[in-house]
């Protein structure tokens, strides 16, 4: 089992975990007690055994405490305190890391404009809610992390009701120009602090296109050789469509624009496949070969906290040759009889046929199951809500029937409920989970995605091909020498040349928002309520976790 992540690392493309708030909360709680009661936020009672360093052994940015370490990954502004001069305990594992040993990209929250979340005229530079959601994201960046994608509209929120009519915007050049007056904004007004990443947004070939030569000239030395971005972050057509991938390349090589020491990063939004995983380490090293020696790709998606938001857990990761890779992801056990079990997580999921196989990761090494099944039947939670099994009359804080008033007491009604006014006799057993049961599984998937991510690179470097990547005409050439032959080509028109050559071989390679892949369900009932999920097409690295959401779980539970 490896601990040091960072170390396994070596030269693959960089998977980036979409850090939640949730989880940073706890870190960043932990450290600081509560400054009336000097209460710690986790109880010494309630820290599992194995955790070598309290609460804080699920910091993966820290590399002395950290139960594992791994020094990539994403935050989003999205979710985050934008107000720099404000306390904020909850966000202390982002601004208190060590920036030595760590490196975080933040994402700027595009994408609660798309959906309407943060209001506002994006098309009138002096809008107030607009220009104060600008600056603050602008700060935040500069203040936190090491790179920030730019405050871009993203193409679809003309397809989206709620963001069109909560921002104005209802075509795509309307995001393209609101898009402009954020670039402007970040290039006149930043510190230097934090290096920018130049978002290529697009939802087909034409607009990818369109948007790329109305956007480069940010990245451009030349004209901007003091505040130009830094390098790009592939969003829409651009980061699912390998042909145009490898256009935009070529492309950005010989408009000087993927130049060594000033556009050295290229992101992809929101990838999860492993396939994509390995594909991406090909293009990395084929760039660092033929055009920038210090280019390094990263992609995110936040799989390991949605799953176990959907009250899933990793249990193993399968890459077998020619056949389909996969993180294997199952309902995780939850049940009120286990709070007295204190058999090892691993034994009693696979003892009791929870599940086939379990591979432990550095936080679940020695977790009892009772670490996450912490509540027994008849326990309260935080607000006081008695625990009680299926079948059982559900009882409030003060021990009375809770009562249905779900639908009508009028017969006539259309929404009559016969069972109206009556006790509620629950149909599904009650969690044992408590909120720092997410927080302990969320740590666990982490561990296991990265490790997966990096065992999945090192299988490919073994010979062991996926089955995306065998289509018949693979079996003359694989994908990376023929991404290598298109970056060799002494001239951009015959790299271009090469790239539609081979087209019909790029073609049997699924995008990452392809129909492949489909939406965790949720395994609790409370998942529903507690819980906001929006998804893009039918993968799960599109999902937005709501974390105002999950604070209220927190409120709940502990």
């Amino acid at each position: 089992m490896n601990k040091d992540l960072t170390a396994a690392q070596q030269d693959y493309a960089h998977f980036l975990p979409a850090l939640s708030g949730f989880y940073a909360t706890y870190v960043g709680k932990q450290r600081h007690p509560d400054p009336n009661t000097g209460e710690l936020y986790v109880p010494d009672d309630r820290i599992p055994s194995n955790f070598k360093n309290n609460v804080e052994s699920l910091n993966y940015l820290n590399k002395q405490e950290g139960q594992f370490q791994y020094k990539w990954t994403l935050y989003s502004a999205g979710h985050a305190e934008l107000d720099t001069t404000k306390f904020s305990p909850k966000e202390d594992m982002v601004r208190n890391r060590d920036r030595d040993n760590t490196w975080l990209l933040g994402d700027s929250g595009g994408f609660q404009i798309g959906k309407g979340v943060w209001e506002g005229d994006w098309k009138d530079p002096n809008c107030p809610k607009a220009q104060k959601k600008r600056d603050g994201v602008l700060r935040w960046m500069d203040a936190y992390m090491d790179y920030g994608m730019i405050l871009d509209i993203p193409a679809w929120v003309a397809r989206s009701p709620a963001g069109a009519k909560a921002t104005g915007i209802s075509t795509y050049q309307e995001a393209v120009a609101a898009t402009r007056i954020n670039n402007d904004y970040f290039m006149k007004h930043r510190t230097g602090a934090c290096k920018f990443l130049n978002v290529l947004q697009g939802e087909n070939f034409d607009d990818a296109e369109d948007w790329y030569e109305q956007m480069k000239d940010y990245c451009d030395p030349v004209k901007y050789p003091d505040t130009h971005f830094n390098g790009w972050s592939m969003g829409g057509q651009n980061m699912c469509d390998v042909e145009l991938v490898l256009k935009r390349i070529v492309t950005l090589h010989y408009d000087n624009l993927l130049q060594s020491g000033l556009h050295d990063v290229m992101h992809f939004l929101g990838t999860s496949k492993l396939e994509w995983a390995t594909l991406l380490t090909d293009v990395q090293r084929a760039v660092r070969k033929h055009y920038n020696p210090t280019f390094m790709v990263t992609f995110d998606c936040a799989s390991p906290f949605l799953a176990t938001a959907n009250g899933q857990v990793y249990t193993s990761n399968e890459t077998p040759d020619k056949g389909k890779w996969t993180y294997r992801m199952l309902p995780s056990v939850d049940e009120l009889k286990y709070a007295t079990d204190t058999r090892t997580f691993k034994d009693a999921t696979t003892q009791d046929g929870i599940f086939k196989v379990f591979e432990d990761s550095p936080l679940t090494d020695g977790l009892l199951v009772n670490d996450i099944c912490t509540y027994a039947k008849g326990d309260r939670n935080k607000i006081g809500t008695p625990k009680v099994s299926a079948g059982e009359i559900e009882l409030d804080k003060n021990d009375e029937p809770v009562l249905d008033k779900t639908g009508s007491e009028d017969k006539k009604a259309k929404d009559y409920n016969p069972n109206y006014g009556q006790p509620i006799v629950r149909k599904k057993d009650s969690t044992s989970w408590d909120s720092f049961s997410y927080a302990i599984q969320m740590g666990h998937n982490v561990w296991t995605h990265v490790n997966a991510v990096q065992e999945a690179n090192r299988q490919y470097d073994a010979g062991v091909t996926p089955k995306m990547l065998t289509g018949d005409k693979f079996q003359v050439k694989t994908i990376r020498d023929m991404i290598n032959e298109v970056f060799e080509q002494p001239t951009k028109e015959l790299s271009l040349a090469k790239i539609i050559e081979y087209r019909s071989y790029w073609m049997q390679v699924p995008g990452t928002r392809g129909a492949i892949g489909k939406k965790t369900i949720s395994a609790k009932p409370m998942f529903d309520k507690l819980f906001d999920v929006q998804e893009s097409n039918t993968n799960d690295e599109d999902i937005e976790l709501d974390e105002t959401k999950l604070e209220e779980l927190e409120d709940e539970q502990l």
